[in-house]
């Protein structure tokens, strides 16, 4: 959990791009905290599916990134598993307001 108050990591921890200098204060969350809890979320999930088959729901197009790397994890998964996971992945673009 993040508190409303907590200051982020210092930049003198990362590399980043040369054109986010001056843009940027601090990194809120680590690239690699969010590889660790996507692929922890793939877990709980196979888990909780128990021998069912998954059918993943992208929602474009600011999604397109957390779901690769989610599917990539199942795949992971039921490749160094003793079971095999039938998996259907498929898209949908939503709007958010009215025009």
């Amino acid at each position: 959990q993040i508190s409303d108050n907590w200051p982020g990591y210092s930049l003198d921890l990362f590399t980043y791009p040369q054109h986010y200098y001056g843009d940027l204060e601090y990194v809120l969350i680590p690239h690699g905290i969010i590889v660790d809890r996507t692929e922890r979320l793939a877990k709980d999930i196979m888990q909780d599916i128990g021998d069912n088959d998954i059918v993943v729901l992208c929602v474009l197009k600011g999604g397109y990134k957390f779901c690769a790397d989610l599917v990539e994890h199942f795949k992971n998964l039921s490749r160094n598993s003793e079971r095999f996971i039938s998996m259907k992945v498929d898209f949908v673009r939503l709007k958010s307001y009215h025009v």
